[in-house]
């Protein structure tokens, strides 16, 4: 297992494959997996400062196209599982998510609770395409905040 791992290392590796990598990396991480792009999108930008705003955008789409994967398995999950409990914090949340609607995928891009929240729209049969929407706009304001903190504060130590 170890030496598999150590393959699929090599082969994203930051400097061979840039873009490529952000693109797998983002994408798994807007999975339910517990993984996160932000690494591969600091460490890409750190290499290759000039191509921030392709990283940016690469980032982007993989963790939406990632957050839409979650939409259709909440989909497929809504018809197999019976999914409504009045009354419980659960009922109360689903709720509020069926009031919200596709724009609570704006908060897609939140640690923990982002990636269900996806999954949740699409078990809620929310529409699809708003959802992917809202999920872009959040996702790409995430990683815009994510990069210029982290970089200003870098600045800032030196």
């Amino acid at each position: 297992m170890e030496s598999l791992l150590q393959t699929v290392l090599s082969l994203l590796a930051l400097p061979e494959y840039g873009l490529l990598t952000v693109f797998v990396v983002s994408f798994v991480s807007a999975t339910l997996l517990p993984l996160g792009s932000e690494p591969a999108v600091l460490g890409l930008i750190q290499l290759n400062p000039e191509g921030y705003w392709s990283v940016i955008a690469v980032a982007t789409v993989g963790n939406t196209l990632g957050g839409a994967l979650d939409w259709w398995m909440g989909y497929g999950a809504s018809r197999v599982v019976r999914h409504d409990k009045p009354g419980s914090a659960y009922g109360r949340a689903l709720t509020w998510l069926k009031k919200l609607g596709p724009k609570a995928c704006l908060l897609a891009w939140l640690p923990i609770v982002g990636d269900p929240l996806c999954t949740v729209a699409g078990w809620l049969k929310l529409p699809f395409w708003p959802c992917v929407a809202y999920m872009l706009v959040g996702k790409f304001l995430r990683y815009v905040v994510l990069t210029v903190a982290f970089f200003t504060g870098i600045r800032l130590l030196h």
